[in-house]
């Protein structure tokens, strides 16, 4: 019985241009990973001791208590439902309205279809800050009794749902029209041989092979609607109509103001947006990676 021998695999010498590319991708993990250890780290803490100790020193005593005295105090619970009522219907609403002007741009030919792409593509380039003061008074001036609280468009979730329509709806579009651009036209055709309408091409073929692209638009917009701060500040001035990101001004007091409980209350915050990501991650990172392979 004769044996064979499998020849050993060397190792490919450690070259010093990928030390250095893990340095500095070790380095920036770390650059972006400081400030929310930082944030734990000081969360865990007391506000006596880091007085009398100091932020830099080694901690005597580490608990939850900043934790729950933050959920309490600034009545979290309350706000995030405030920002649900604001955030889910401005997402929904986002996707389906630019979905349909991406599969109007994309799958039929006509004179000003580039045109219309970037007439929505161009409200995203619009600094919200040259828009706030037309808006603000346009807001003031819209009555809508019955339907609102307030009986104007000022101060209402429906007011926040709709400019976080109008602003994110031309980069969705723009997205998912270079998405549907990529599907073949072969499918539209063999559709409208059969006879289906043009609700049915878009409904029934043409969004469900988007998935990908819209799960991904799906975590973007929720953690650029749900972090929003500016127009929540501008937009609402009830305090208990404000979103989440507003309610932590109830953690700063007049006199003073806890750090350590501030940095609790906004990883608390920051708990959504991180259960959204983990549960959309493969779709969004498919949806990221679409077309890297064509070429």
């Amino acid at each position: 019985m004769s044996g064979t021998t499998v020849p050993l695999k060397r190792r490919a010498p450690v070259r010093p241009a990928r030390v250095l590319l893990h340095v500095f991708l070790a380095g920036t993990a770390l650059a972006w990973l400081g400030p929310l250890l930082w944030a734990v780290f000081s969360a865990l803490r007391p506000y006596s001791e880091t007085s009398d100790k100091g932020y830099v020193s080694w901690p005597d005593t580490l608990s939850f208590d900043n934790f729950t005295n933050a959920f309490q105090q600034s009545d979290m619970l309350h706000y995030f439902g405030n920002t649900l009522v604001i955030a889910i219907p401005a997402v929904l609403l986002t996707l389906f309205l630019s979905s349909c002007v991406a599969f109007y741009v994309s799958r039929f030919d006509f004179r000003l279809n580039l045109a219309l792409l970037l007439v929505f593509t161009a409200g995203n380039l619009l600094p919200q800050q040259v828009v706030i003061t037309p808006l603000y008074r346009l807001y003031l001036l819209t009555d809508l009794p019955g339907i609102t609280a307030s009986g104007k468009l000022y101060d209402s979730a429906l007011g926040l749902v709709l400019i976080h329509v109008a602003f994110q709806s031309g980069f969705c579009a723009f997205v998912l029209s270079n998405y549907m651009r990529s599907l073949p036209h072969e499918l539209t055709e063999a559709a409208l041989v059969d006879g289906a309408s043009v609700w049915r091409l878009y409904w029934q073929i043409t969004l469900p092979l988007c998935k990908p692209a819209m799960a991904a638009l799906a975590t973007l917009l929720s953690i650029w609607i749900y972090n929003d701060f500016f127009w929540a500040l501008v937009l609402i001035s009830t305090g208990e109509n404000m979103p989440i990101t507003s309610a932590l001004n109830n953690l700063s007091g007049q006199y003073f103001t806890d750090p350590n409980l501030v940095a609790a209350g906004s990883l608390l915050t920051a708990i959504p947006t991180l259960v959204v990501y983990f549960a959309l991650q493969r779709q969004f990172v498919s949806g990221l990676t679409l077309g890297s392979s064509k070429g």
